[in-house]
């Protein structure tokens, strides 16, 4: 009894002197981090991770056995770092955990947000940028699949062992993170915005391409375009009462195989007239007014790095999301490349802003039908995820919102907050209507939010957080991607405004 009693006074001393040591150390670190040194010491680093790593268990709902069991993939990218926990339990059982995608349905995800609808705008840049805009088709897709990679390093950080360890769950944790200490939540209320941005106009851009679409598959019919995107709207309405995406997720994936299908359609009828190809009019020189328009249209193609954290944080191996990257990368830059050259050559100097819309009219009016359906059924995804941006920012957030929060007690949606989701809906419309010009948007998107999510913050970021890190040759990535990208956002974005006001002011045609 002695002798136990003893060995826990020990303990206690011992655990005091450490105690002491690690608040010494942290506050060392905290006069360098308020001077704008980088981050913490090892020791910090390791107590965050290991603070992050209990938080994440404990939300999750994991279960470990006291004797411990093999985890899946890599080790150097499991959460702990170490491998097998010990003695850690919660409520939950590992059948209620979330469960985890493999590579290839991240893969899948991927592919669906850089091979969606967007592709049709593709040979409309090539038309400005003849061998230049086959160029950056490939670069872009180069540049994009690098700032993913480094965009995930950034939710790492090394222990003292030199293992890696997810510390951050998301691109506002990264950005909050990059500007801490002084400003900690100036940079995810930054990447919100930009979020939010992109989220809506897409969400603009469908109702745009479906009034064009529903417009050239009935030119007949006297409907004009603005009214084809008002009825396309009605149809949209019921959005505004989503609680959950199930029901649409199972239609939304048809229909995105009927999209590679119908791609698959529009390069076999440009194959049919290969003889007619006009090589002559694909050359070097660029329309310098147009070109930084395709350059925001090829971006806005590419652009995944919004939900990317969560994705790889939703793997059962998150060793193989650079492998899904590369080959996702290149069989986009590879499928878009083809499209959009092949049928640039069917119709060179006459092709229009949305591909289809040079189909003969027997072709064009099944495919476009199909591409309105598409459509309307994507809608919802950036339609909701930008709904839970704005909830979760504005409404909810841990009660330092700017307004009330818009669901009751017993998780109903209130009435105010249903005519929000409403008003969102109608604005979409009344942006789709007044400004009719689906390259026009896509440009000005690309050059305004997608430059800056793909490659603008993330290169910032990697220098930021991972500089300790980094080799040369990674600094003169991040540095060269910022500052081309930097000048290509700016460009594109000047000459899309431009283009906007010539259309309006010589009422040129949608």
């Amino acid at each position: 009894m002695a002798h136990l009693i003893r060995h826990k006074i020990s303990n206690k001393i011992t655990n005091t002197v450490h105690t002491v040591s690690n608040k010494s150390q942290a506050k060392v670190s905290g006069v360098f981090a308020r001077l704008g040194f980088q981050a913490a010491t090892d020791e910090e680093g390791l107590g965050f991770a290991e603070c992050d790593d209990l938080d994440y268990d404990y939300r999750q709902g994991m279960q470990m056995d006291d004797g411990g069991e093999d985890v899946d993939g890599d080790s150097h990218y499991q959460r702990d770092g170490t491998g097998p926990r010990g003695t850690l339990k919660t409520s939950l059982s590992l059948e209620e955990a979330k469960p985890k995608i493999t590579s290839w349905d991240a893969g899948w995800n991927v592919t669906n947000a850089i091979q969606g609808m967007f592709v049709l705008g593709l040979p409309y840049a090539i038309l400005h940028g003849g061998y230049l805009g086959l160029f950056l088709i490939i670069f872009a897709a180069v540049v994009c699949c690098y700032t993913g990679k480094i965009l995930i390093a950034c939710l790492y950080e090394d222990n003292e062992d030199g293992i890696k360890v997810r510390v951050r769950d998301s691109y506002v944790d990264i950005a909050n993170a990059c500007c801490a200490p002084r400003f900690p939540a100036l940079g995810g209320h930054v990447v919100n915005v930009a979020q939010i941005i992109e989220l809506v106009m897409t969400c603009i851009l469908y109702v745009v391409v479906s009034g064009n679409l529903m417009y050239n598959s009935f030119p007949g019919f006297p409907i004009s375009q603005k009214a084809w995107s008002v009825v396309a709207t009605a149809a949209l309405l019921p959005c505004a009462f989503l609680k959950s995406l199930k029901a649409v997720s199972k239609l939304s994936f048809l229909c995105t195989l009927a999209h590679f299908v119908i791609n698959i359609l529009v390069i076999a009828y440009c194959l049919s007239r290969a003889r007619e190809w006009a090589w002559e009019k694909v050359k070097f020189y660029i329309d310098v007014k147009k070109f930084p328009i395709s350059i925001g249209i090829i971006v806005f193609s590419y652009t995944s790095q919004i939900f990317l954290p969560s994705l790889e944080g939703n793997m059962q191996k998150p060793s193989e999301f650079h492998c899904m990257m590369d080959w996702t990368h290149i069989a986009a830059c590879v499928l878009k490349g083809l499209f959009a050259l092949v049928a640039y050559l069917t119709w060179a100097d006459t092709t229009k802003e949305v591909i289809t819309d040079n189909l003969p009219y027997s072709i064009r009016a099944v495919v476009n039908l199909f591409l309105v359906a598409k459509a309307l059924l994507s809608y919802p995804l950036p339609f909701f995820a930008a709904v839970e941006v704005m909830e979760k920012s504005l409404f909810h957030d841990g009660g330092g919102a700017l307004f009330p929060d818009c669901y009751g007690p017993n998780g109903q949606l209130k009435t105010w907050g249903l005519g929000l989701r409403v008003a969102l809906v109608v604005f979409t419309l009344l942006m789709a209507v007044f400004v009719p010009h689906f390259a026009l948007l896509m440009g000005l998107t690309g050059s305004l939010t997608g430059a800056g999510l793909a490659f603008l913050l993330p290169s910032l970021f990697h220098l930021k957080l991972q500089w300790r890190n980094l080799q040369w040759h990674h600094v003169f990535f991040d540095v060269a991607i910022f500052f081309v990208g930097g000048i290509c956002a700016i460009s594109g974005l000047i000459h899309s405004i431009e283009g906007l006001i010539e259309a309006f002011t010589y009422d040129l045609p949608d």
